[in-house]
């Protein structure tokens, strides 16, 4: 086939070459021999090749420039003070007397400015030597002593103290003529309580947030009656002895605040010769009394703040044993919710609560010192108190705080004339249980320290089970506190109490007596009592004073039979050094 092909290519040539007219003729040798084909035997594949780039370096150019700093000398800001700190004296006295005779002593000893230690002792004696138209004497002194310190350091703080209490008085609520007739004098209508304490308490203040503070308090308080006259045993007449331990703990966990408190209190009261009958009796009627009363109080709780601050809970339980007369355990619930609104403008505010409180004969003595000294108590159980109001600033020199509450009490004690021991001129106590409505409300006022005013308003409303009244407990309560300084010169100041609806229970008809539930119910009427005082500062360190109680003269009954002095004004000098 090539062949064939080659003399082709030759003849056509060969013609053409003819056209024209002349013959060429070309003879040679060639190879014209085709090699012989074969398959590559590799596998094809990719081959990828990186092209390396080049590394482009920006050497750095360390320039320094020769700079000139001109300082100008800035003279120092003088700055003026208005306000300094007033200068601190270590006493000071109050020496006065009022009408009636009635002398007035008074010493404060404290500590400067100390960031480490405080220290400091009280002393005060009150007492009148006048009596009351128409009534038995009426005399009375009061002197206390107390004397503290502690230890402030910036992981613990460290408290003391101990007190004496001296109170002398008569049971002056009887008519004189009446008391002459039954051959009752002064010394016999007298009577006198002591009270010493000792106590202490240490509270740790770790900053850490992982550690565990805690507080731990221990007191210890004798209180007792006058001892009776020789011709009787010397036990007969009221002992009290009180221990208290409190102890808490808290940790800090984020928003939550994990808290626990457990309490024990122990009283232990005494009249007679130690629960012995005894041949030399006081009163033929009289019989020994011993009365133990231990609590012991569990209270374990959180407090969650959210929002800024702005939304506060306090949930718990309070888990109380009751050791009286006969050992009963007691659950309370415990929960308080709160919100801030406008930047503490409006904090309303609801919660839930209940507890026991102990009962004690310094305690019912020094809401009344007319008792007897032989009393049957019981503590007073909040079953339940149910509780919400709103309180706040208005401004930063006024604010406010209304509030209603409904409460489940058991062992509310009233006081009512005794007629078994006494002719009605001393007071018994009895206990009732009573479902108790307040409404309250108060308001204050504060002008730096120029001026400051307190409002207060209560209303209440007691629904008693065995009796018509809350005996002596008013429905109605109105209180007024203030004071205005001017120029630091003249300082004045007032405070006034109404209260309204005071009924007492009594035994025998008389004036203002009406009939109720079985029960003889005298009205005590409106009880108006404002006080006004008046300070003359000659210099910083000494002073003269002014002061008139009851301005309204009203000679209002404090409880039944027992009325007050119509007006007393007292006077005196105190002293700084």
């Amino acid at each position: 086939m090539k062949k064939r092909i080659y003399s082709l290519c030759v003849f056509l040539p060969s013609t053409f070459v003819f056209a024209q007219g002349a013959d060429v003729v070309l003879e040679g040798e060639s190879d014209r021999s085709v090699e012989p084909a074969y398959r590559i035997a590799l596998t094809p594949s990719m081959i990828d090749t990186t092209i390396p780039m080049e590394t482009v370096e920006y050497p750095l150019l360390v320039l320094k420039y020769n700079t000139d700093t001109d300082l100008e000398k800035i003279n120092p800001v003088s700055l003026k003070i208005n306000e300094t700190l007033s200068k601190l004296y270590h006493t000071y006295v109050k020496l006065g007397v009022g009408s009636e005779f009635m002398p007035l002593g008074e010493m404060y000893f404290d500590a400067k400015r100390s960031r480490k230690y405080m220290y400091g002792a009280h002393l005060k004696h009150l007492s009148s030597f006048g009596n009351l138209p128409d009534y038995a004497p009426a005399q009375f002194d009061r002197t206390r002593i107390n004397v503290y310190g502690g230890i402030n350091q910036r992981r613990y703080t460290l408290r003391g103290d101990i007190h004496y209490n001296n109170q002398g008085f008569h049971y002056y609520g009887i008519r004189q003529a009446l008391a002459d007739s039954l051959g009752l004098f002064k010394d016999s209508l007298a009577q006198r309580y002591s009270d010493f304490g000792i106590g202490g308490s240490f509270a740790s203040h770790k900053k850490d947030s992982g550690n565990v503070n805690f507080k731990i308090g221990l007191n210890y308080n004798r209180y007792g009656s006058r001892k009776p006259g020789p011709q009787f045993n010397p036990d007969w007449r009221a002992r009290e002895n009180f221990l208290g331990i409190r102890t808490g703990a808290w940790y800090q966990m984020g928003e939550h605040r994990l808290e626990g408190d457990l309490n024990v209190l122990h009283n232990s009261y005494m009249y007679g010769a130690d629960g012995v009958l005894d041949t030399s009796f006081v009163n033929s009627l009289d019989t020994a009394l011993r009365l133990r009363n231990t609590i012991v109080n569990l209270y374990p709780r959180i407090i969650t703040h959210l929002q800024d601050d702005r939304f506060r809970v306090q949930a718990g339980l309070n888990l109380l044993i009751d050791g009286h007369e006969r050992t009963q355990a007691y659950v309370y619930p415990m929960l308080e919710v709160k919100y801030s609104m406008f930047n503490d403008i409006f904090i309303p505010y609801v919660g839930i609560r209940g507890g026991t409180n102990q009962t004690t004969f310094k305690s019912l003595t020094q809401d009344n010192e007319f008792l007897l000294p032989n009393l049957h108590m019981q503590n007073e159980n909040t079953r339940i108190e149910l509780y919400g109001g709103i309180k706040g600033t208005i401004s930063r020199r006024i604010g406010f705080n209304a509030n209603a509450s409904f409460a489940d009490v058991r062992g509310l004690a009233m006081y009512v004339n005794d007629t078994t021991f006494s002719r009605g001129n001393k007071f018994d106590v009895i206990f009732d249980t009573a479902k108790v409505a307040r409404i309250e409300g108060s308001m204050y006022f504060q002008l730096k320290e120029k001026m400051k005013v307190d409002v207060l308003g209560r209303l209440n409303s007691y629904n008693m089970r065995n009796n018509a009244y809350a005996w002596n407990r008013p429905t109605l309560e109105f209180m007024l506190r203030g004071s205005y300084n001017l120029a630091d010169k003249l300082l004045l100041n007032m405070d006034m109490k109404l209260e309204h609806g005071r009924k007492a229970l009594v035994y025998t008809p008389e004036d203002n007596v009406t009939w109720e539930d079985n029960q003889l119910v005298k009205n005590l009427g409106f009880l108006a009592d404002a006080n006004i005082g008046l300070e003359y500062r000659y210099s910083p360190r000494l002073s003269a004073f002014i002061q008139a109680n009851n301005v309204a003269a009203q000679r209002y009954m404090r409880y039944h039979n027992t009325p007050v002095q119509a007006f007393q004004v007292m006077g005196g000098i105190t002293a700084r050094f």
